[in-house]
């Protein structure tokens, strides 16, 4: 009979469009080296860019849905994202898996997961609206779209959240989020 294996926490990364979740993922993976991050399979094209994502058509999606492959999946904006079961091979002997989730699934992942924690990431309005007219990926009118819905609250009921101020240096950000992230996964 083998060791039972300690499973790492789900950290969901959310926030706003142009917040800088993937950035600061990235830095965190980096930062503390018992964090992995999961890759979201998303039906969008390979060339659109941005995260590392695992791109699929919609009937490709459909499939994988069908088979059972996700442990969660969810649509917004137009796309459909999906986590593979495989988050819970990640999970063991680690300090945590990292993934950038919507709002809108955070209460099932809660459940689907168990030992899950949010880290919400924000940006003063000054701050977001000039990183997403940097990006180049929206008009005018779409960035005021999206700074008016970074204002949108967390679901209530969601036991474990920790905000995370990303407005200035990524360093600053990565250190508020190890403070919580450590003590938790140790």
């Amino acid at each position: 009979m083998s060791a039972a294996r300690k499973k790492g926490p789900v950290i969901a990364v959310v926030g706003p469009s142009g917040v800088g979740k993937d950035s600061l993922m990235s830095a965190l993976a980096v930062s503390g080296p018992q964090l992995r991050l999961m890759r979201r399979v998303i039906t969008r094209a390979p060339e659109a860019g941005g995260e590392d994502y695992q791109p699929v058509s919609e009937a490709e999606f459909s499939a994988l849905a069908e088979n059972g492959v996700f442990a969660l999946h969810w649509q917004a904006h137009g796309l459909h994202y999906g986590i593979p079961r495989d988050i819970e091979k990640l999970r063991e002997d680690c300090g945590g898996v990292l993934v950038n989730l919507s709002r809108a699934v955070l209460l099932e992942a809660q459940e689907v997961f168990g030992d899950f924690i949010v880290l919400s990431v924000a940006a003063r309005p000054e701050v977001l609206a000039q990183r997403l007219a940097a990006r180049g990926r929206e008009g005018a009118r779409e960035v005021q779209h999206r700074l008016a819905r970074a204002k949108k609250p967390l679901p209530t009921g969601l036991r474990r959240v920790h905000q995370i101020d990303n407005s200035g240096a990524l360093s600053t950000a990565v250190n508020a989020a190890l403070a919580v992230i450590q003590p938790e996964s140790a």
